[in-house]
Order: structure tokens, then C-alpha cells, then sequence
């Protein structure tokens, strides 16, 4: 993933008003506020709504930055605030834990199952929304935690800033985060253990049945340039907990939507 980077006389441009440096604030920022949105909320149409009201707060805010951290840690740390604070999402949080999405993985296995047209982009889809989904098994402080630490790969110490705690705390909620998705992928995921009862092809059929994968839909997976089958021989080439890292570092990055930055440029810039 890579980091937001926005040079300070930009951020400087931007705090005095200029359109232009405004809008490479939000270029800078949008990719990883929609990333981390989207890894800590899961469903698309949230992430978006939170991905536009985050920076609209980073806009709004913009003046209040006074360099005493990283821009990219100021820009975190507010979108970490909304995604912990937001009440309508908080509302709308699945309550998911390990033990129900093993029951579910488990329901409606096939033996046999029969091939389907495009497998390999199904499974791919399909590949990537259950590892996707298993962070909605982590309480919210142990998933931003795994999601700052071990998928955006972020110093400890910035991290640990981010989430307002000391380097200590940070470190433990990280080292839980990581235990409960080794655990889980190691008894359930059948690309991490071939011995597992569910596997993405053994799933497949129930997941189409449910509406959960559609052919021809590929929302989780469509910007990844990693096939299913490229995935699965790179995580069979590592070891114990690499596999479940391997795994997650699997998901592709998930660009911002074109239109939201150009609105809010529209919309915020006169009043600023």
C-alpha cells in the first residue's frame, strides 16, 4: 500500500486557499483514506460514504495542521476518528465473529462441484471477499490495529500515534489481531491448509446460490492483477502465519472513485 506523500509547500498552498494544491491534497489522500475504509468497513457503498466524509473533514480541518506529525499521520489519525466515531456506521456493523463465519464456511460445501463458466475470476472474487470479511470478525480496535500494522505495513510507532495509544498497547493489540487470523485461517481456509473442510471451489456453488459472487461481478477483486491460482501457489510457498500475511496482502489496493474528489473540489474549495 503505498503512503500518502503530499509535499509540505502543498500543504502549505492548500492551508492559504489554492484550488490547485487543494486538489493535489485530495489526489494525495483519497487512494489510502478509501483503502483503509473499505479494509475496516468491507462494504463498498460505507467505505464510500466514509471515504467522502473523511475528507471533507481533512478539508475542513486543513487549517488546524501544524506540522507536528506526518501529513499522512494527521490525515490517518482523522479518518481513524470518523471509522471509530460514526455512529451510523458503528450501527451497521455485521457483529460477526470467528465462530458464526466457520458455521458459514462450512454450510453448503460441495464435494464435486461442478466448473463454472469463468471459474477463475469466481474464485478470485471469491478468494478475496472471504479474507476481506474476516477482518469484520476482529473488534475495531484489534482490525486497525492488523490493518495499520500488518496490511499497510505502517512503523509501529506511527501506527501507535494514529490510534492514540502507546507504542506498547499498539504492539499487544497487534500481536492478538494477528493470533485470532493465524488461528482461524489454520483450521478454516483451505488455501492456507489443504486439509481445511472449506475451499474456495468446494464454497463456490453455495456462495453464487446466495448471491454473495455473481458472474461478471467482481467488486473485490477487479482491480487485482494476481490471479486465483497465482495466489494460491504463492501461499502454498511460505510457511505457518505467512500464509494468512500472504493472504491478505493478496487483496488488491481498492482505488477511490473517480467522481468523489472532483465533487468535493467543487462543493468545499469557495468556502475553505
Amino acid at each position: 500500500m503505498a503512503a500518502i506523500w503530499i509535499a509540505q509547500e502543498t500543504v502549505d498552498a492548500a492551508q492559504g486557499g489554492d484550488r490547485q494544491a487543494l486538489e493535489s491534497v485530495l489526489a494525495g489522500a483519497q487512494d489510502q483514506v478509501h483503502a483503509l475504509a473499505r479494509r475496516i468497513l468491507v462494504d463498498v457503498e460505507d467505505a464510500r460514504e466514509a471515504t467522502q466524509e473523511i475528507l471533507i473533514l481533512v478539508l475542513t480541518k486543513l487549517s488546524t495542521f501544524r506540522g507536528e506529525s506526518a501529513f499522512s499521520t494527521w490525515v490517518y489519525q482523522i479518518a481513524v476518528r470518523y471509522l471509530v466515531n460514526a455512529k451510523k456506521l458503528r450501527a451497521r456493523d455485521p457483529g460477526l465473529t470467528f465462530e458464526m463465519f466457520a458455521a458459514d464456511l462450512e454450510n453448503g460445501l460441495v464435494a464435486d462441484p461442478p466448473k463454472a463458466p469463468d471459474q477463475d475470476l469466481l474464485l478470485n472474487e471469491l478468494r478475496t471477499s472471504c479474507t476481506m470479511a474476516m477482518l469484520l470478525c476482529l473488534t475495531l480496535d484489534l482490525r486497525l490495529a492488523y490493518v495499520l500494522g500488518d496490511i499497510f505495513e505502517l512503523d509501529h510507532s506511527e501506527a501507535a500515534t494514529i490510534l492514540e495509544v502507546t507504542p506498547a498497547a499498539f504492539r499487544k493489540r497487534l500481536s492478538r489481531a494477528r493470533s485470532a487470523v493465524h488461528a482461524f485461517t489454520a483450521q478454516n481456509c483451505g488455501l492456507v491448509n489443504q486439509s481445511a473442510p472449506c475451499s474456495c471451489p468446494r464454497r463456490l456453488p453455495a456462495a453464487m446460490a446466495s448471491g454473495r459472487i455473481t458472474l461478471n461481478d467482481y467488486p473485490n477483486s477487479g482491480e487485482g492483477a494476481d490471479s486465483f491460482q497465482a495466489v494460491k501457489r504463492r501461499i502454498g510457498s511460505v510457511v505457518d502465519a505467512l500464509k494468512s500475511y500472504e493472504l491478505f496482502s493478496a487483496v488488491p489496493d481498492h482505488r477511490c472513485p473517480d467522481d468523489i474528489r472532483h465533487q468535493l473540489t467543487e462543493i468545499l474549495s469557495p468556502n475553505i
